[in-house]
């Protein structure tokens, strides 16, 4: 996709070279942002190889709502450089996005009374019932788990909208890898965004993704270098089975007219 290649042009052109708590510099700059319309396809990185597997079992588990990876693990490894031993995660995104601990003051006893949220439900609800609503927002940040936590959440709010028929979703992300996370973050979303239309009865309309420190770490200029030489490709197409979002299983999703350069090795920072 251009929009993605034009990123990392304004990145490597504009950005400033930064220290940082992985040890590795990146060139980062300030609230980029970019847009893609779900309608001209499923926006998997074509300049090169994305694993789409990986993503999808990765978004699954963010619907599911576990705190851990030891499902998650049996199928891709992307979460176990932050994980304990047993597979426990300081920061889960589906945990707080199916129950998040929102605390109500309770002026009888002047204490906090701590009630789960299932956020993706509301916003479900909400889509079928009041889908000029304005209100569906869902988001990953708890402050004492992020103060607490190996990584807090990267990406973490995002915001449903619906206009003529089209759902369009937009992701506010603190900090994103260019190279590695930002592909990943794109797919997701967008397959998350073709989920609750599905569900919603609605047509994949825009997504838009705003990232505060938008960076490239000096270790993948090159790698990313050889992607603004290549021409993006026809966008591929994802089909999803006519099923409610909590029975969807990895075989409901196939991915259709995918034809990438090959992949590029980079780097985690960690």
């Amino acid at each position: 996709m251009r929009v993605y290649l034009d990123l990392v042009e304004r990145v490597l052109k504009n950005g400033t070279r930064k220290h940082n708590r992985t040890g590795t510099d990146t060139i980062s700059c300030f609230a980029e942002h970019y847009t893609v319309d779900l309608a001209e396809g499923f926006p998997l990185l074509t300049t090169k190889k994305v694993n789409f597997s990986a993503m999808l079992w990765e978004v699954l588990w963010y619907l599911s709502g576990e705190d851990h990876i030891r499902n998650l693990r049996q199928h891709t490894k992307i979460w176990d450089a932050w994980a304990d031993a047993n597979g426990n995660l300081d920061t889960a995104y589906g945990r707080y996005w199916r129950r998040f601990p929102s605390a109500r003051w309770n002026p009888e006893t002047k204490t906090y009374d701590v009630e789960e949220i299932d956020q993706i439900g509301k916003v479900v609800d909400l889509l079928k019932n009041d889908p000029n609503s304005r209100r569906m927002v869902v988001t990953a940040w708890e402050p004492g788990n992020a103060l607490g936590s190996k990584l807090p959440p990267c990406h973490y709010s995002f915001v449903f909208n619906v206009s003529d028929g089209r759902l369009h979703c937009h992701l506010t992300q603190r900090s994103g890898d260019i190279a590695i996370g930002i592909p990943f973050n794109l797919a997701a979303y967008s397959l998350i965004t073709h989920i609750l239309a599905r569900e919603a009865n609605l047509k994949p309309g825009l997504f838009s993704h705003t990232i505060v420190d938008a960076h490239i770490y000096v270790n993948h200029v090159d790698g990313l270098r050889e992607q603004l030489t290549s021409t993006p490709r026809t966008l591929p197409a994802v089909q999803i089975a006519q099923k409610p979002l909590d029975e969807l299983v990895y075989e409901d999703f196939t991915l259709t007219g995918y034809d990438p350069y090959p992949g590029i090795k980079f780097e985690v920072a960690v």
